[in-house]
């Protein structure tokens, strides 16, 4: 199992593209996400777990040495994951000073959803067939009737805890967030943008002037 499992992981990051640059000292290779990283963009894509918020949280706090003014491109394409994980990287995105623009390409569920939002002021962008879902926190309570109790206080803590996050930045009031958080609610960008939580639907890039202003001027979060 350890093996085949090995073999998996070897498989996988043979499949990382490798870019090669010209430089004045000869050739540089990089991975494509680390090239991606130069470019001050990083990718979120698949299960947030404290291995993924790690990595993210790392190349936020390095993104912010190199520069504290120009803006961060975070994408995302994630089915969401560990509360307590997710958690952790929106803090980060809170705490460091550049501005952060958020896109979301082929799905920002749950926890995921968030961090989408979560992103600075009139620069969370999303993909024209993007899905983006929204739900309360999911969890599992197991053993003694007093473990199930503190399991189930701890939950409706964080239930609390998500529902003021999604409030504070969409604009939402709290009992209209609490509404739709109370299942599983799917929303295509045009919806997630009539709601707050995202501000652009883009199907081309931006435009240099656009960029450049960006880059410039940044915003507030």
């Amino acid at each position: 199992m350890v093996s085949n499992l090995n073999l998996l992981q070897k498989r996988h990051l043979n499949l990382i593209p490798i870019v090669v640059e010209q430089t004045g000292r000869g050739e540089r290779s990089y991975d494509i996400y680390s090239r991606l990283l130069k470019e001050r963009i990083i990718c979120l894509m698949g299960p947030i777990n404290d291995t993924l918020s790690s990595l993210v949280i790392a190349q936020l706090l390095f993104l912010q040495s190199e520069s504290s003014k120009k803006p961060i491109h975070m994408y995302i394409n994630s089915p969401g994951g560990v509360v307590t994980s997710g958690l952790a990287i929106y803090d980060t995105m809170q705490y460091i000073l550049p501005p952060i623009a958020t896109w979301c390409v082929g799905q920002a569920c749950s926890m995921a959803s968030l961090l989408l939002t979560a992103g600075t002021a009139n620069m969370r962008y999303s993909l024209p067939h993007s899905r983006i879902m929204i739900h309360q926190p999911h969890g599992q309570a197991a053993g003694q009737a007093t473990d199930i109790q503190i399991q189930a206080e701890e939950i409706l803590k964080l239930k609390k805890l998500i529902n003021n996050l999604y409030a504070k930045h969409s604009g939402l009031d709290l009992a209209t967030v609490e509404s739709y958080m109370e299942r599983d609610k799917y929303l295509n960008p045009e919806e997630a943008k009539e709601l707050g939580l995202i501000d652009h639907i883009l199907s081309k890039p931006l435009s240099n002037t656009q960029t450049n202003l960006n880059d410039e001027t940044g915003n507030s979060k």
